[in-house]
């Protein structure tokens, strides 16, 4: 039997709007997904050492202050530096068309932007995570 896939939602950095990643997370716990959700103003820091901690499959990080270009390739170094670069990272927000392709390159998985309907992300995750043993 496949174990539950766990994926943690934070809001990284200064950012305080918070609606998107709540929404998010309440999408993502209705396709049968546990969710856990670091709340407002943590560090790169924070949201690897609480991914290592809950044994995490995914982090989704919710950011709308514009420092995604240092916020989350911090996040993917954190995890390759834990040897965790296993753990998928997508984001949301807004993010310029742009820096999407830098986004990538740096190891995030994907990236929705305002408007994507949340079952896009609950339908990349659920094919993106492998199966727990």
């Amino acid at each position: 039997m496949a174990e539950t896939i766990r994926v943690v939602v934070a809001k990284v950095g200064l950012d305080g709007h918070d609606r998107g990643a709540k929404i998010i997370a309440r999408a993502l716990r209705d396709a049968g997904m546990e969710v856990i959700y670091t709340g407002l103003h943590q560090t790169p820091e924070q949201v690897v050492e609480t991914t290592l901690q809950e044994d995490a499959d995914a982090i989704g990080v919710s950011i709308l202050s514009g420092a995604h270009m240092t916020l989350l390739p911090k996040i993917m170094d954190l995890l390759r530096e834990q040897e965790a670069d296993d753990v998928l990272v997508f984001c949301g927000g807004t993010i310029p068309k742009g820096d999407i392709p830098k986004l990538e390159e740096a190891g995030v998985g994907a990236v929705f932007t305002p408007g994507t309907p949340t079952t896009r992300a609950v339908e990349y995750i659920q094919g993106s995570v492998p199966a727990r043993q």
